[in-house]
């Protein structure tokens, strides 16, 4: 996979380069780069889709904020790329479903399953 984005690597980084394979393609990113920064470099768009409307997301903060970097990493769903340094045979693939909980899918969910349930509506509140 060819660096698709116009990312230019500053000369100063002495670091190895390692080879990590996305979407299963081989990329050769420095040791130290993260996941995230591979995916930007080979031009993986959109590297996870959004639950509710299957939108496209791709890296945006790279510093650990947004959560729009999320990825499938060596196996691992809903890994932080940003947040993760690159190493040699790391296994990145894009994002494409919801984390599981509970064993239960997504559509199973009732509104007593969630987190805040406890907190009171104001459209129901008496």
């Amino acid at each position: 996979m060819p660096n698709a984005l116009p990312f230019k690597r500053l000369p100063t980084n002495k670091a190895e380069w390692v080879t990590v394979y996305i979407e299963g393609q081989p990329v050769k990113v420095r040791q130290g780069d993260s996941a995230a920064a591979a995916v930007l470099a080979a031009g993986l768009q959109p590297s996870r889709t959004t639950v509710v409307s299957g939108s496209g997301r791709a890296p945006y903060c790279l510093m650990g904020v947004c959560f729009e970097c999320l990825l499938q990493i060596d196996g691992v769903e809903n890994v932080q790329g940003c947040m993760t340094p690159a190493r040699e045979g790391m296994q990145i693939m894009s994002q494409k479903q919801a984390r599981q909980l509970n064993n239960s899918k997504p559509s199973d969910l009732k509104p007593t399953d969630l987190k805040n349930s406890h907190i009171k509506n104001e459209d129901t509140a008496v």
